[in-house]
């Protein structure tokens, strides 16, 4: 329940910050740097009350209340009048690529191409632009967006590219399409094969279609990024993540170098967004970090590894207790024993890091919350999350709970998912995916994100499919499976609070309040209130990060 505004000031009992019921009487003597008023401001606090303004000093909000308090105790060299809009805490997307999404801001954008003609179509004209690349890179087809929903083939690739590698990656990260020369130069032929991977052949001749671990054998032989690209590429990230309202990002599997060169790029004042670093399994980064332990800045925590299981629905390889529905006796695959996963589980819990798995199908989530069971023994606060949690065998889900295991969900998978999802799971499987409002019900809480650049780095799309479950068109008109729909509030709290406490972030982000750091939005419309169908449209005024304004529309 939403208290008075005045009374919510009074009843923020946090020490020195707290404002008395008499601060409307004060001059406004005490010192502040930036003073917020006038607004409708969603502090996201466990009452999930609503106030009109804030105060900020050295970065971290000092005391919330009205106005008429804010401003009648505190004056500011800097005053933001939000005439009357919304303002929200700074979004945070608990999984991304935000790395990888600013390298691929560099290659062709595939993304909502509706054949494969057209995606020719852009890599020519991307290979037009950029003449001397060694390599050409592509991301962000998908088959069942086109007429024909099967995956295309590298014939034409080889005439147009004859003597250039390509490499065209499904949306998902988890297929790819390459030509001839990529093939020779990794050395894979028809008979390659692999655990965890597929070479796709027909007819004894390879197709150019590589799935999960055999994309692998391609992408070790792109040449790397030099250091001057790496940080261009980590800025353009930065900039749009800023214009979308996002200002920690949580970026899902990175090697220790690109950790190092963020924390330089950090403490050089190149770079301000605040990254919760989730590191690859490689023998590399387990040496170093089981040796040093957690690291962690005010803008960089590193205390977690991400692992996969499983790959994507989409290009069939995530790993299902039961065959799948559109193709015989396929059940997709597991990257990785095991063994290995269990072995990894109990490293990191030896080491204190957190786990976080993606498993996307029935049989990789039931394989990983049993490990993370035996790991954990029981209720905990370790906060081992499993990515995606996509497909949930009923049987499966009161684990999450009983572990105390985060699901960690992106709700633009499911509105991108729902045309087809059922082609491959079946009329009975479906109802077991995207559960949202079931896996929320688990521990409690739910982190949201949105796994750009496989999907949309808009979080605004987030909220809409969590709440809506429909797509850009508003489609389906009753919303796909609704019963599994999260409350506005609930979303709210999974773009920001929820998603902080899954980065142990929640003492510091995540809500307006006293002491936390003065990261927050001004939005032209308030979520909250604006028709379904409007949501998709919100545009972020300003950005503020640290009480400094890092985007102004």
């Amino acid at each position: 329940m939403t208290r008075t505004l005045r009374n919510f000031a009074a009843a923020l009992l946090l020490g020195a910050a707290t404002l008395s019921a008499c601060t409307s009487t004060q001059t406004g003597t005490e010192q502040a740097d930036l003073i917020v008023y006038n607004g409708t401001v969603y502090t996201v606090n466990d009452n999930f009350d609503t106030a009109e303004a804030f105060a900020v000093k050295d970065g971290k909000i000092i005391a919330v209340g009205t106005s008429e308090d804010i401003r009648g105790k505190y004056k500011a060299a800097e005053e933001l009048d939000a005439e009357g809009k919304a303002v929200y805490p700074g979004f945070i997307d608990a999984h991304a690529h935000f790395y990888r999404y600013g390298l691929a801001l560099q290659s062709a954008d595939l993304v909502g191409t509706e054949s494969f003609k057209e995606v020719v179509q852009k890599v020519t004209e991307q290979r037009q632009k950029f003449p001397d690349t060694e390599w050409i890179t592509g991301r962000g087809w998908d088959q069942n967006d086109w007429a024909v929903k099967e995956f295309p083939t590298k014939d034409t690739l080889d005439k147009l590219f004859p003597d250039v590698p390509v490499i065209l990656t499904r949306v998902d990260g988890h297929a790819a399409l390459v030509n001839q020369k990529a093939l020779d130069l990794a050395g894979i032929t028809p008979k390659t094969k692999m655990v965890g991977g597929l070479v796709e052949v027909e007819g004894g001749k390879m197709t150019g279609i590589l799935v999960d671990n055999a994309i692998d054998l391609v992408s070790a032989k792109i040449p790397e990024a030099d250091e001057a690209d790496k940080r261009q590429a980590l800025k353009n990230a930065e900039a749009n993540c800023f214009a979308v309202g996002l200002t920690s990002v949580d970026d899902a599997g990175l090697d220790k170098s690109t950790i190092d060169l963020m924390d330089d790029m950090h403490k050089k004042g190149e770079m301000q967004m605040r990254i919760y670093a989730m590191l690859n399994p490689s023998k590399e980064n387990q040496d170093y970090y089981f040796k040093n332990g957690p690291y962690k800045t005010d803008r960089l925590n590193v205390r977690s590894f991400k692992v996969y299981s499983d790959g994507a629905l989409g290009s069939r390889g995530a790993n299902l207790l039961k065959p799948y529905a559109d193709k015989h006796n396929h059940y997709g695959f597991l990257l990785a024993s095991e063994q290995e996963f269990r072995d990894l589980a109990k490293l990191m819990n030896q080491h204190g890091f957190q786990m976080n798995t993606h498993a996307i199908g029935d049989s990789a989530n039931r394989l990983l919350l049993n490990i993370y069971g035996e790991v954990l023994g029981g209720k905990n606060d370790k906060r081992w999350r499993i990515e995606h949690s996509q497909i949930i065998n009923p049987a499966d889900m009161n684990k999450f709970g009983q572990y105390s295991i985060i699901p960690s969900v992106q709700p633009t998978h499911a509105t991108s998912d729902m045309y087809w999802a059922g082609d491959r799971l079946g009329k009975e499987r479906i109802k077991h995916a995207y559960p949202f409002k079931q896996l929320l019900q688990q521990n409690g809480y739910i982190p949201l994100g949105t796994d750009f650049p496989v999907e949309d780095i808009n979080p605004f799309y987030t909220f809409h499919s969590a709440v809506a479950r429909q797509d850009a068109k508003n489609w389906p008109s009753a919303g796909f499976q609704m019963e599994n729909a999260l409350s506005r509030e609930e979303a709210l709290r999974g773009m920001t609070i929820w998603a902080a406490k899954s980065n142990f972030e929640e003492t510091e982000k995540g809500s307006i309040e006293p002491g936390k750091f003065a990261d927050f939005i001004l939005v032209d419309k308030d979520l909250m209130k604006v028709k379904p169908e409007e949501m998709r449209g919100l545009q972020v005024l300003y950005t503020y990060l640290n009480g400094k304004q890092v985007y102004k529309k």
